[in-house]
């Protein structure tokens, strides 16, 4: 019989189970992975001496690439979570608390990173020095310290106490008990006991993705003027159901309350592209609200991000540890704006006011109102929050001791109990969640409980009601047409110069609306009309290419083959619900001509087709940003044998014809084909290892000047992507 036990749990991750000496590995951590283990039964519950506890990993096996295909791979808070605490491995007089710490392995970077990710996770700031740097003053700060410390049981502690680590390298590393690893290659591993072995590779293929634990179906939801969708009612141990979280919908305009785990399974699902997201209020930084955040930088535009500047900071450092960069990585990829606690903050004609809630890490409660015919409609969403018993058990005589005063205890249990016509509450139970019976004297219109894997019980049904994902509270309805006003706001950012009763000739044809999964234009085909995405996702497919691109709101597809009536360079397939304005090509080409933009769009087409077709530029990169990017391009042209050192401060190079030599310490560690990319480190400003280039033969490069790429933030996500690939290969 086998002594080693290996099954492939989803694309990029496996579990090793050697039974003999109690070694079970979980090899690969993308966000939910535990939901994954929950439904594959590698955790269960069960009892050991009496005590009811979990099965699972009690050591993890981490990614030497951190960001794959677009997505972390490694967010080892939950598993973790579930070692110490569900499993007991921390608990006091535990059974499953034998003094083996959970492991967490792979290279240096990568566990030195995973361990200050999680003690931010934990903690979030940690002294009251970081708390008045984030803007509380000396009494909040001591206030907020206390309450912290509380939850903490009286001390911080480095993750280093509650975790071994162990380092991989390319020699051959024991585990424990005779088990050992090596890494073979970057991302593949041989994991030896005794005289057995398997291999582990995690790394994903082009164009695969980590699966979503749960079945979200397709919904095709109408762009009202003030409503909430409900997107996540679940908590992250939740098999069946997202993390809690809403969609907040005001004017058409589509605002995000959290980003938890499988963001863009769950955006998707309802129809809505990452490029339409106009803003994210963020209540506090937990994995199960804060692990999507990376999907929304993948936007053609910063994404406005909305939060107390306590919250951004925990986030900030929390994202920062995670990633390896500094605090301010934040700033290039969203639209900060800082919220004011406890006052009602304008947001683009909604009202937003942030509450505090006592919470591990800084959190907030969220407030939402907007003016209707007859009167203000709100929204209150409360996620995190604690019970009031639990609440009231901190309350402390003894000023210097960890906990709260009286005071403090009562301005919450007032805050909470703010009547809304929409509330959804966090009854998830516990030390640090609420629960459903402080809220059976609410007198607000409707209730609903989430935050919770458990079945509502008959009193919490009593009490509260429940919301099925993709289901809509409306509070205001709309009496306008909002996708004819997405259209136009698209077309005005394309041609901004063009007077408006000519854009009108472009708007007064069809919108239409697609199934999921739909082929709009096939590969070859000649199609007479155009489509202009004004929700939703389309995805462009090329025959011998492994890649797809996804093209989101605010794309053209299939302009150049209705302009000129020739066959389509790809195929273009609805991912989702997606509503199209839907142009004839005679009539596009027309309107380029009468407004003298026909040598302009000659000059660049060539250019728009061969970036659609790169990796870099390809994925949701819209025709406002494949313009900028078109008209900035500078040929380099090199002979067969020529060199060149790409050092030049925020210059990106395109390979477009022919390949080149990447040669590291006199040794050739990459060939860079057409639509390859090279001089990532320009525009990141980072370090990398020393190279030069040396041309196979004649070669054509795109070389793009600053600051053209800088500004778009998924631009930017890929080059992260394309460092963190290249370091892991050259120097792990």
């Amino acid at each position: 019989m086998s002594k080693i036990r290996k099954i492939n749990i989803i694309h990029g991750v496996f579990w090793v189970e050697i039974a003999e000496i109690n070694l079970f590995i979980l090899c690969g951590c993308p966000a939910d992975i535990v939901k994954h283990l929950m439904k594959r039964g590698l955790i269960i519950s069960t009892e050991k001496e009496g005590v009811t506890c979990e099965t699972g990993p009690n050591t993890i096996l981490l990614s030497d690439i951190l960001i794959q295909n677009g997505t972390i791979s490694n967010m080892s808070e939950f598993p973790v979570l579930q070692m110490l605490y569900r499993q007991g491995m921390i608990l006091p007089k535990h059974p499953n608390n034998t003094g083996i710490k959970p492991l967490l392995m792979g290279s240096e970077t990568q566990v030195r990173r995973q361990m200050q990710y999680i003690f931010r996770g934990n903690y979030g700031l940690i002294s009251q020095k970081e708390l008045m740097m984030a803007g509380a003053s000396a009494d909040e700060a001591q206030q907020m310290m206390s309450l912290k410390l509380r939850f903490a049981f009286g001390q911080i502690r480095p993750t280093e106490s509650l975790l071994d680590g162990l380092f991989i390298s390319d020699h051959e590393v024991e585990i424990r008990a005779d088990a050992w690893i090596k890494r073979l290659n970057p991302n593949v591993f041989r994991i030896r006991y005794r005289d057995e072995s398997v291999i582990i590779d995690l790394n994903l293929s082009p164009g695969q993705v980590y699966d979503s634990p749960y079945p979200l179906g397709d919904y095709n939801l109408q762009r009202e003027y003030f409503a909430v969708i409900h997107s996540g009612q679940g908590d992250g141990w939740d098999t069946d159901n997202p993390s809690m979280s809403s969609v907040l919908v005001f004017q058409g305009n589509i605002y995000l309350i959290d980003a938890g785990p499988n963001l863009v399974a769950m955006l998707t699902a309802l129809g809505i592209s990452i490029s339409e997201v106009h803003g994210l209020f963020h209540t506090h930084a937990h994995d199960d609200h804060f692990a999507g955040i990376t999907t929304l930088i993948r936007a053609g535009h910063r994404i406005k991000y909305y939060a107390t500047p306590l919250v951004i900071s925990s986030v900030a450092k929390k994202l920062s540890a995670l990633l390896g960069v500094d605090d301010l990585f934040m700033c290039d990829f969203f639209d900060i704006r800082p919220l004011k606690n406890d006052t009602w903050n304008e947001v683009d004609g909604m009202d937003v006011k942030p509450i505090f809630s006592p919470h591990p890490v800084e959190t907030s409660l969220f407030f939402f109102r907007a003016r209707g015919p007859d009167r203000y409609r709100t929204y209150a969403h409360w996620a995190d929050l604690v019970s009031l018993e639990v609440l009231e058990g901190m309350i402390r005589d003894d000023s210097t001791q960890p906990g709260i005063d009286r005071a403090l205890f009562e301005q919450v249990r007032s805050s909470y109990l703010v009547s809304a016509d929409l509330k959804k509450i966090d009854i998830g139970g516990g030390l640090i969640h609420g629960r459903a019976l402080d809220y059976q004297n609410d007198a607000s219109h409707k209730m609903i409980f989430a935050h919770t894997a458990e079945k509502l019980s008959p009193g919490q049904r009593r009490i509260g009601s429940s919301a099925a994902f993709g289901t809509m509270d409306v509070l205001i309805p709309t009496m306008q047409e909002y996708l004819r006003k997405f259209a136009y706001t698209y077309l005005k950012n394309y041609y901004g110069n063009i007077a408006e009763y000519r854009l009108r000739v472009l708007l007064n044809n069809p919108v239409k609306t697609f199934n999921p999964g739909t082929i709009l234009i096939h590969e070859g085909e000649v199609h007479p009309e155009l489509f202009l995405i004004c929700t939703g996702i389309i995805e462009q497919i090329q025959e011998g290419s492994d890649l797809t691109v996804s093209l989101s709101a605010g794309s053209i597809v299939g302009d150049i083959s209705a302009m000129h009536s020739m066959p389509a360079i790809a195929t273009y397939r609805t991912h989702c619900y997606v509503q199209c304005l839907c142009i004839p090509g005679d009539l596009y080409m027309e309107f380029i001509i009468q407004n003298n933009l026909y040598a302009n769009f000659e000059h660049l087409q060539d250019y728009w087709n061969f970036l659609r077709t790169t990796w870099i530029f390809g994925d949701l990169v819209n025709l406002v940003n494949l313009t900028r990017i078109a008209q900035s391009i500078e040929i380099v042209s090199l002979q067969g044998g020529d060199t060149m050192d790409p050092r030049e401060a925020g210059v990106l190079y395109l390979v477009q014809e022919g390949s080149l030599e990447r040669i590291s310490r006199g040794e050739i560690v990459e060939v860079h084909g057409p639509g390859d990319i090279f001089g990532e480190e320009n525009v990141l400003m980072t370090l990398c290892e020393r190279y030069t280039l040396k041309a196979n033969q004649n070669v054509l490069i795109c070389k793009i000047p600053p600051p053209v790429v800088s500004d778009i933030p998924i631009v930017r996500w890929k080059l992260l992507e394309l460092a963190e690939r290249r370091q892991g290969r050259t120097g792990i």
